[in-house]
């Protein structure tokens, strides 16, 4: 047989690339000078240096705007980028926030200026990947509620030299009651900050409900007082109730933040909240003040925490991250892949050489995380996808695989405005269990014919 002729083709490429931001601008930024690369007109560049004072900040907008700029790239550096992304956002120019890794400029030329005339090349191109960023409302309820969690992790901080103190003066009152700031723990931790020492009146203080014995409380309050450890305690007792204090005030602010974007979003109606601005009891330790999901489905426009393993602090924590416009997403795996929770595939040569998770913090995937790994028992088709999962991949592959079916059920329930519906996942799981049994039920029909 004649061997066929290999056919060979022509691309023909253009002698440069194309242009798709003629009027960009490149901008250098550091702690202490901002470097802003323009083009010239004249297939060059002028790049101008400024220090990073306010007065600087507010001269680099008027010299874009001076010179007909439209969007400026930004790397992401610390957050010295924050303050010149929210002035060019105000003056109209579009700021285009990237990654420092994607934006690397060639081995040997890192300079300021160069960085500045790099990234202006590489915007002019289009061939920068803008970061994720956003509205100004999301932003501040973002602000807000990482605020409220750093101060809750402040706070735990604060219980373990609590305990810490109690235990260097030998002091076993945790042994016996559940929880060291629970209603006798504390009074307890007060009345011995005050001067109290004597086992059989600080036992008087335990609540009736202690399934402890009379016998065990007063042997665990006998203790080797130290002034050193009692003014350790004091502290710490101290620093706790402040920062209890200050998270109270976090809340506040959160709450407001949300009637304010309801507000927003409603054109200033705001009755769908009637009977939901009274303070509540909290049931659980860490819990808000007030009721989260009214605010939360009045803003989404759907029940987030009808989801298994969404609760209402996840759903807060999460939309704070990522906002409610899903467009911003060109589809569920594209979501997904941004929230770190699909594996980063490399192929060369037709095969698959790594398929690995990128080493990447991203909170919003996190938060569905933690949601997913709460899942063991849960009594739902979530529940059993992520136990099948576990036996196969184990706690954490089945953590990450269910976190991303979370991730695409949110998705698809902003972007379509749909409620969750438990019955769709079960029709699946149905159609799985039939599916399995015809596999099965083939196999052993090859079995039954070779034997």
């Amino acid at each position: 047989m004649k061997k066929e002729k290999q056919k060979t083709g022509v691309v023909k490429m253009g002698s440069g690339l194309p242009v798709f931001n003629p009027y960009a601008a490149g901008i250098d930024i550091g702690d202490t000078l901002h470097c802003v690369a323009i083009n010239d007109g004249q297939g060059g560049h002028e790049v101008k240096t400024t220090s990073a004072f306010t007065c600087d900040l507010h001269e680099i907008v008027d010299y874009c705007k001076n010179n007909g700029v439209t969007t400026a790239a930004l790397e992401s550096t610390g957050v010295y980028w924050l303050a010149l992304y929210l002035l060019l956002e105000e003056a109209g120019i579009e700021p285009y926030l990237v990654n420092a890794k994607h934006a690397k400029n060639v081995t040997g030329r890192k300079k300021d200026d160069t960085d500045s005339i790099w990234l202006q090349k590489l915007h002019t191109c289009g061939l920068l990947q803008k970061s994720f960023q956003p509205d100004n409302e999301i932003r501040m309820l973002r602000d807000y509620t990482r605020q409220r969690k750093n101060l809750i992790l402040l706070g735990s901080d604060s219980i373990r030299r609590m305990q810490k103190a109690l235990e260097l003066m030998n002091i076993k009152i945790h042994t016996v009651i559940s929880d060291i700031l629970g209603k006798t723990g504390i009074k307890m931790v007060k009345a011995i900050i005050a001067g109290e020492r004597d086992p059989q009146i600080l036992c008087t203080l335990c609540d009736p409900r202690i399934k402890a014995s009379h016998e065990e409380i007063i042997k665990s309050l006998q203790g080797i007082w130290k002034e050193e450890y009692l003014f350790m305690l004091e502290q710490a007792v101290e620093n706790y109730e402040f920062l209890q204090n200050q998270i109270k005030r976090c809340e506040e602010k959160i709450q407001q933040q949300l009637l304010k974007q309801v507000a927003i979003i409603n054109e200033g109606d705001i009755t769908c909240l009637e009977g939901t601005l009274k303070k509540k009891l909290k049931a659980k330790k860490n819990q808000f003040d007030f009721a989260i999901s009214p605010y939360l489905i009045a803003i989404a426009g759907v029940d987030l925490c009808k989801i298994p393993g969404i609760s209402d602090v996840t759903a807060l924590e999460f939309i704070s991250e990522v906002g409610v416009d899903m467009s911003k997403w060109e589809s569920a795996k594209h979501f997904a892949a941004w929230l770190n929770l699909t594996p980063n595939t490399k192929i060369s040569g037709g095969k698959i050489i790594s398929s690995k998770m990128m080493k990447k913090n991203n909170k919003a995937g996190q938060y569905l995380r933690q949601a997913a790994s709460c899942l063991s028992t849960n009594k739902t088709p979530i529940g059993d996808y992520y136990r099948r999962m576990r036996a196969r991949l184990g706690g954490r592959g089945a953590a990450l695989t269910t976190a991303h079916k979370l991730s695409r059920i949110i998705y698809t329930m902003l972007l379509k405005k749909t409620e969750y519906n438990q019955g769709l996942l079960i029709e699946n799981q149905e159609k799985l269990k039939e599916e399995k049994i015809k596999k099965l039920e083939k196999q052993l029909a090859r079995l039954k014919q070779a034997a």
